[in-house]
């Protein structure tokens, strides 16, 4: 194979130009083969095979540095810097991430999980060359989706001022995860068709060449600052901002990228050259159905096919109640940042199509524009990925919580995701949202809460509140324990017997740590008196409880699954030390650190927070 002769970065550039041409081929059946065992982002990685074999071409790693907005599409780019030996434990324990990792190469400059974040991050680092004298090139790769994001375009409005070059490929495939939409997509969609402005491009230049003096009437207009291009798109959006812009240009066509590619590094300014990619490019599966393919689980390899879980998600859950509160809450509305099919929310889309928003990738201006159609009267509930809403923690505090609006946030991924790791983890969402004043915070133990909370934040409530639930199967256990939801109080689900000998523990667990609860209990039940409470609210959770009965247990324990500072367990353990708690606490949760990626069940154990090692906690008091 000839993946194998690449050990290092710069090797593909000893490949003959026919091994380049079949190179391709290679590394998509390598991947395809691998990602069918693994998972994995398959369809945006199968896009981008030629764009990145063109950038390795031209650049000499890791002097030069590669910038892959949102990051999940660096999987050649991992194989060609010598990390194909490894690719088989992508995304597994102790194997290579998903994402780019400095920690894993030095062709890494970022973690980058997030979108919208190259551009700022290539300006940084080209600024801080220019004062260092480092004459190495930096390229960001930006996809079409990503660029949506505010702060691609807060950097944008700097970059023009960019003396030295700045090469920014714009990955374009008419896709972020959903279907992209709003009108930079439009823009970009005229420009990627427009055949018309690339040949009459060349027909003015060629026009003008032929009058006399045309050759420096040429001249002149390549030099000013808005070229050909202002002669036939008006309003040109990157050049208006100070960035020279070239393409279309075939993102499969690696000798075309790469001559285009060197023409740009050859400018001293920024660039931006348009390059036009399809999604699942080489496996039909992935190119019929990309958003099926972003990120996925084993398949079939030859097939494609995807073993359907057995049980329920909790998205799905969500997805259902959302359909059913469509037809019964005329003024409910609903919101997502590019994750239509992530969140669920496909089927209320097609539902209700009307009273759907797709806002793109753009969190920050969803949450603002989710307020203003609750001070219309509209109840908006907006489904973001926990790891991703943080990024409008602002918008939440002074759009929402500030003015007391009524929107639901269905915080989807909360807690332990697995094996999209550090960037992706759900961990701190009810730190970041338990402090806001105003904001309610719920979790369900099971399915049947997640639906109950999810009409009682809809139809019961006039304030901002939030419901974090995990990804995965929805528990279906304690499922005769259905007892209406009441703001702010928690119910007890499991009481000990008198008689029974042993400390008198309360577990006051919190959404998914109900269930490890309650195998706890079940593996200590000779040893302790453990009464189970479900908390079911982080914010306010329930101090007319505990006032009442705290001082009944000789240990209290708090149960979460998210980061130790601003959690739960802190909160409660504040409230325990002011009435006078005398017995023992404990707070059980992730802790403080990132976590990195892995089966959901491994990781839970490595962070102590499955039923053994908490046991062994308890014991060990």
């Amino acid at each position: 194979m000839i993946i194998d002769r690449i050990h290092g970065p710069n090797d593909i550039k000893k490949l003959s130009p026919d091994e380049i041409q079949m190179l391709p081929r290679e590394i998509r059946d390598y991947m395809i083969h691998n990602l069918s065992v693994s998972g994995g982002h398959v369809a945006s990685n199968l896009g981008v095979v030629e764009l990145t074999i063109a950038l390795h071409l031209v650049l000499d790693l890791p002097h030069d540095s590669i910038i892959w907005d949102v990051g999940h599409q660096c999987y050649t780019h991992k194989i060609l810097t010598g990390r194909a030996d490894r690719f088989q434990t992508l995304r597994s324990e102790g194997g290579l991430s998903g994402f780019p990792d400095p920690d894993e190469s030095q062709c890494d400059p970022f973690v980058t999980g997030h979108a919208s974040s190259a551009l700022s991050l290539g300006l940084g680092m080209c600024r801080a060359r220019e004062l260092t004298g480092d004459d190495g090139k930096v390229v960001a790769v930006v996809g079409d989706g990503a660029l949506t994001g505010g702060l691609a375009f807060e950097a944008l409005n700097n970059v023009g001022e960019l003396g030295r070059n700045f090469l920014i490929i714009l990955n374009d495939n008419n896709m972020s995860i959903s279907e992209n939409v709003g009108g930079l997509s439009k823009h970009l969609s005229t420009l990627r068709t427009s055949e018309g402005y690339l040949g009459l491009k060349a027909g003015v230049k060629n026009s003008l060449e032929r009058l006399p003096g045309g050759d420096r009437i040429v001249e002149s207009i390549h030099r000013t600052k808005s070229g050909i291009k202002q002669l036939v798109i008006p309003g040109m959006v990157f050049e208006n901002m100070g960035v020279m812009y070239q393409g279309p240009v075939d993102g499969h066509d690696i000798d075309a990228m790469r001559e285009m590619f060197t023409r740009a590094f050859s400018f001293d300014g920024p660039v931006i050259v348009h390059v036009l990619t399809e999604k699942g490019r080489g496996y039909e599966p992935a190119r019929r159905h990309p958003a099926r393919f972003h990120g996925i689980g084993p398949f079939d390899e030859e097939t494609g096919a995807v073993e359907k879980p057995k049980a329920s998600s909790y998205t799905d859950v969500f997805s259902t109640v959302m359909s059913k509160l469509g037809e019964r809450e005329p003024s409910m509305v609903a919101l997502t940042a590019a994750m239509k099919d992530g969140t669920g929310l496909a089927r209320f889309a097609s539902e209700y199509p009307d009273r759907f928003f797709d806002v793109g990738i753009a969190e920050e201006h969803g949450v603002t524009f989710a307020a203003a159609l609750a001070q219309q009267g509209l109840v908006p509930v907006v489904a973001i990925y926990s790891t991703f809403l943080q990024r409008a923690y602002d918008e939440i505090m002074t759009d929402v919580c500030l003015t007391g609006k009524h929107v639901v946030f269905a915080v989807d991924r909360a807690g332990i995701v697995g094996r999209d790791g550090k960037t992706h983890q759900g961990l701190f969402d009810i730190a970041y949202l338990s402090g806001m004043p105003g904001m309610t915070l719920m979790a369900p133990k099971n399915k049947w809460e997640l639906s109950d909370m999810l009409r009682f934040a809809v139809c019961s409530m006039d304030a901002p509140v939030a419901i974090r639930y995990p990804r995965g199967e929805a528990w279906d256990g304690f499922h005769e324990k259905r007892s209406p939801i009441e703001y702010g109080k928690g119910e007890m689900l499991l009481s000990s017997d008198p008689g029974s000998h042993g400390p008198r523990v309360l577990l006051f667990a919190l959404g998914t740590m109900v269930k490890t609860a309650s195998e706890i209990i079940d593996l200590m039940a000779d040893e302790i008196r453990a009464d189970l409470f479900n908390a079911r609210f982080a914010a306010p959770f329930d101090r007319e409880f505990l006032e009442e009965h705290a001082g009944e247990y000789d240990i209290v324990v708090t149960l979460e699954e998210g980061a130790a500072t601003g959690g739960l367990g802190e909160h409660v353990g504040a409230f325990l030390s002011d009435i006078g708690f005398k017995g023992r606490f404990v707070r059980i949760n992730a802790g403080d650190g990132f976590v990195t990626h892995g089966d959901p069940g491994y990781l839970k154990k490595e962070l102590g927070l499955d039923a053994q090692s908490i046991a062994d906690v308890l014991r060990s008091l």
